[in-house]
C-alpha cells in the first residue's frame, strides 16, 4: 500500500503541487487564487482530447435516451431487451462503455488535484518541492484581496452546488412524450432525485472545507460547461439548412 501511495505521489501529486508552487511564484502579486484557477484551466487544457471524447459519449447516449426508454416499454423479457439496446448501440454508432476510460484516466489527475488544494496551506506539504523550485516560506492565501482560501467560505460552496446542478440539468437523458405518460422507472426516478441531492450534499461538504477546493471545481465547472456547449454548437443543425434540404428532395421526387 505504502508502494502504491509512493508511485502516486511521484507520478501525479509532487508535479501538480510544484507547478502550482511555481505559477504562484511567477505572479507578480503571489495570489494564490490566480494560480488555483491557472493550474485547473493548464491541467483541463492536457485533458481536453479526453474529456471531449467522454462528453461526445454522454452527449449521444442523452438523445438516444428516449428510444432506449421505448425498448424498455416494449420489451418487457431482459434478454430480448438487451438485444435490441444492443441492435440501437450498433446502427447508432455508440459504443456505451467509451466514455468510461476518459473517465478513468482522469481520476488519478483529480484525486492528485483535490490533494494539492486540500493540503497546499500545511506546512509540511513544503516538503514536496523539487531541488529547483523556490521555497515561498509562507503562502499568501487571500484571492483578490478578499477570500481567504486557507478557510471555508460558503459563497463559494454555494455557487460549486449552482454549477453543479447546471451541469447535471445539462447532462440528464431526455424523455419521451410516450414514456411521460407511464409509470417512471426506479431508474429515472434516481437520475431526477440526484440532479437536486448531489449538489445539495456538495454544498454542505465542500462549506467545511478550505476554499481553494471550492475555487477548483468552480472553475473545473466552468471548463467543463464550456465543453458542453462547444460540443452542442458543433453538433447543432441550422433549421433553415434542414427546411432546405427538405424543399430539395421533395423537387427531386
Amino acid at each position: 500500500m505504502n508502494f502504491i501511495v509512493s508511485i502516486f505521489n511521484t507520478i501525479f501529486y509532487q508535479p501538480l503541487f510544484n507547478l502550482l508552487i511555481l505559477i504562484y511564484l511567477f505572479l507578480p502579486f503571489h495570489d494564490f487564487g490566480l494560480s488555483i484557477i491557472i493550474l485547473t484551466i493548464i491541467v483541463h487544457l492536457i485533458l481536453y482530447p479526453v474529456s471531449i471524447k467522454s462528453l461526445k459519449s454522454q452527449k449521444a447516449l442523452k438523445e438516444i435516451q428516449p428510444k432506449i426508454q421505448e425498448i424498455q416499454k416494449k420489451y418487457k423479457d431482459k434478454q430480448e431487451q438487451a438485444q435490441k439496446m444492443l441492435e440501437l448501440y450498433r446502427k447508432e454508432k455508440i459504443n456505451p462503455f467509451s466514455g468510461v476510460l476518459p473517465l478513468l484516466i482522469q481520476l488519478p489527475i483529480l484525486i492528485a488535484l483535490y490533494r494539492v488544494f486540500w493540503g497546499t496551506f500545511q506546512p509540511e506539504a513544503l516538503t514536496n518541492l523539487y531541488s529547483f523550485v523556490s521555497n515561498p516560506g509562507v503562502l499568501n492565501s487571500t484571492f483578490l484581496g478578499l477570500v481567504d482560501l486557507a478557510k471555508p467560505n460558503l459563497i463559494l460552496a454555494i455557487l460549486v452546488g449552482a454549477l453543479q446542478f447546471l451541469q447535471a440539468k445539462k447532462m440528464a437523458p431526455k424523455s419521451s412524450p410516450e414514456t411521460k405518460k407511464d409509470v417512471p422507472d426506479f431508474l429515472s426516478m434516481f437520475q431526477k432525485q440526484m440532479i437536486y441531492f448531489f449538489p445539495i450534499l456538495m454544498v454542505l461538504i465542500i462549506s467545511r472545507l478550505p476554499s481553494a477546493l471550492s475555487l477548483y471545481l468552480i472553475t473545473a465547472s466552468l471548463f467543463t460547461i464550456s465543453q458542453h456547449y462547444l460540443i452542442g454548437r458543433k453538433h447543432d443543425v441550422n433549421p433553415s439548412q434542414v427546411l432546405s434540404s427538405a424543399k430539395f428532395e421533395q423537387v427531386n421526387k
